[in-house]
């Protein structure tokens, strides 16, 4: 079974985490990152030495709820899956309440950590008030007139996203209307056809059906961009959910001649999901496969258990090879592979962003993996592509199974 594994070498990782670090350096507030499990992985200058401060031993074990903030991560965990974009905690200092701002990355799966705490704002000398008020009051300009900036852009984007919402509904119920009358004229119920009408209402009827999906998916990312996204999580058969969707695309692969293969392992655990959200994300996954692979080629959808291994905190090393020797599945690897062109490297991670579209001289609007992606991210779950130019691609979707 194959596990996504990072291409970077152990000298540009290295790099790049010491990049990383003076970037972190260069902040005037205490900034610190941690997993999930609570072990503090990165932390800059002045995070250090609030910590120091405080009297709380700087080490390896050093844990976030733990040692800092001294509360349960369900607590934190419960607010950001209600949909809490930041968690603000009190915590106790030397000199007195202080505050920590909680955020989560779910790409890497870290939290990262604003500290504001009366430790850390320390007084200047009376000769360098006057330069540090300056300065403060130049960097507020600054900030406002980036926050300005910032503003008007959100607003733009939210007319953009107002106006395609706007425009898929106007269309939605006229297409429905067209797509009905195509196939009750296919199906004979109006008379009988000739072949060559019934090859042009064929291909009518396939346009249609692409403005549909297209009208669909600008619903859809209206939906997201507003943040009105709503899971209605069940616990769901993963493998229905497969079937039934291969089972509507089986028709669009005998179209173009592309061979579809389905791959589902004998025991797929049940698991809390949206049943019509993860047949979506996959369904794009497909819909992006069949339209960069030629005829005469094959996709294959594999749905099998996996183990997905996160980084842990904390634990004894006898408790941690006593849990690395059991390796239970602990998620759903869903994956599509296709025999196409293929997509090189440097394009890996941008094929993921809105609007984006590495082949030009393809059809779409560049919104089918972005929304995948954030259905998927929506679940906890992770997506990623391997491939290379010349020998198809590989996309792969990662579901944790919750288990009671």
């Amino acid at each position: 079974m194959s596990k996504a594994v990072a291409t970077d070498s152990p000298s540009d990782a290295s790099i790049t985490t010491g990049i990383v670090h003076a970037l972190l350096d260069t902040l005037d507030r205490p900034v610190l990152i941690a997993e999930r499990a609570g072990r503090i992985v990165m932390t800059n200058l002045r995070a250090r030495q609030c910590i120091g401060e405080n009297s709380i031993p700087e080490s390896g074990d050093l844990n976030l709820f733990t040692h800092l903030l001294r509360v349960d991560p369900k607590v934190i965990f419960g607010q950001i899956e209600s949909g809490e974009h930041e968690v603000s905690l009190q915590m106790e200092c030397q000199g007195g309440k202080g505050q920590a701002r909680v955020q989560w990355l779910p790409e890497p799966d870290w939290l990262v950590v604003h500290l504001q705490s009366p430790i850390t704002e320390k007084q200047a000398e009376p000769a360098e008030q006057h330069t540090v008020q300056g300065l403060l009051q130049e960097r507020e300009i600054t900030y406002r007139n980036l926050l300005a900036a910032y503003l008007r852009l959100q607003e733009v984007n939210r007319q953009k996203t107002v106006f395609l919402a706007s425009a898929a509904h106007e269309l939605k119920t006229p297409l429905a209307v067209i797509k009905g009358y195509y196939d009750l004229l296919l199906s004979g119920s109006l008379g009988k056809l000739a072949e060559k009408q019934r090859e042009i209402l064929q291909e009518s009827k396939e346009s249609c059906e692409r403005l549909v999906r297209l009208v669909s998916m600008f619903l859809n990312y209206s939906a997201l961009e507003s943040g009105k996204l709503v899971l209605h999580l069940h616990d769901n058969d993963i493998r229905d959910c497969l079937t039934e969707l291969t089972g509507r695309w089986y028709e669009a692969f005998q179209r173009k001649q592309v061979r579809m293969e389905v791959k589902l392992a004998p025991v797929l655990p049940a698991f809390r999901f949206d049943y019509q959200k993860v047949q979506q994300a996959a369904a794009n996954l497909l819909d992006n496969a069949l339209k960069h692979t030629p005829s005469g080629g094959s996709i294959t959808l594999v749905a099998e258990p996996y183990f997905w291994e996160r980084r842990s905190t904390g634990e004894p090393q006898e408790q941690e090879r006593r849990r690395q020797a059991l390796r239970e599945p602990n998620s759903v690897i869903i994956s599509v592979t296709d025999t196409g062109r293929g997509i090189s490297a440097e394009h890996h991670q941008e094929i993921f962003e809105d609007f984006v579209r590495v082949d030009r001289t393809s059809a779409g609007m560049g919104l089918g993996l972005a929304i995948a992606k954030r259905l998927v991210q929506a679940h906890r779950g992770k997506i990623w592509v391997d491939s290379d130019l010349g020998r198809g691609a590989k996309f792969s979707i990662l579901l944790p199974v919750e288990r009671n």
